[in-house]
């Protein structure tokens, strides 16, 4: 447990199957930060894509599982240390819960860029709207960091009654062509924004590799 002033964070580490860490409950009582480190390459789908938008063929071949996550937003690759994957549970009525899901992740991006030193926080609607439904790191949501014109930082939420679950996920070692191989996009007209985004915008490192995330935890409210 982490005092960060007034309000305490349960910190918790877990390992596991990419699948098995989206499946987990995190406890609702009070504020809780989960670090997981994932065992197994995977590609994780967002609560509404279809299992189709993947090349199963083709990620059976590398030998990559499909997941899918319960937060919404695009997919993404799970790689054992490729990224730093962190979960913010803050429960309803916390004052960091905000009723306004735009605004709500702002907290949580300016804790992220003061730990990683750059960059800075996505404020308004989700850009490449179309490629974002696609992949994740095609587009910018709120709350987000980026730096350079890339993402460093990607945040998916799941909201319920009993509170809001943000997904963070900022990538040590950047694959988008990888992850392009993996998708089977039929759709002509986010092919070209998606690959851009993937592969000539990229996504920006996070410098501090793992130790980020002990630099995050001060910065939490």
């Amino acid at each position: 447990m982490i005092d960060t002033g007034a309000v305490s964070w349960v910190v918790e580490h877990r390992a596991g199957s990419a699948q098995a860490l989206h499946d987990a409950e995190i406890a609702a009582a009070g504020r809780r930060v989960v670090v997981h480190d994932v065992l197994g390459p995977a590609v994780v789908l967002g609560s509404t894509q279809d299992e189709s938008i993947v090349d199963a063929a083709a990620a059976r071949a590398v030998g990559f599982d499909v997941a899918r996550r319960r937060s919404g937003g695009g997919a993404i690759l799970l790689i054992p240390d490729a990224q730093v994957w962190v979960d913010v549970f803050v429960p309803a009525g916390d004052p960091l819960w905000d009723d306004d899901v735009c605004r709500a992740s702002w907290w949580l991006g300016e804790a992220w860029a003061a730990a990683l030193g750059v960059g800075e926080v996505h404020r308004s609607g989700v850009t490449d709207r179309d490629a974002g439904r696609v992949a994740c790191f095609a587009a910018v949501g709120p709350g987000e960091v980026v730096h350079g014109g890339a993402k460093v930082l990607g945040i998916s939420q799941r909201r319920t009654r009993m509170g809001a679950r943000f997904q963070c996920v900022a990538y040590r070692e950047w694959d988008g062509p990888l992850l392009l191989d993996l998708l089977d996009l039929l759709d002509s007209a986010v092919v070209g924004a998606v690959t851009e985004a993937l592969v000539e915008r990229s996504a920006a490192a996070v410098p501090a590799g793992w130790g980020v995330v002990e630099d995050l935890l001060p910065h939490l409210p």
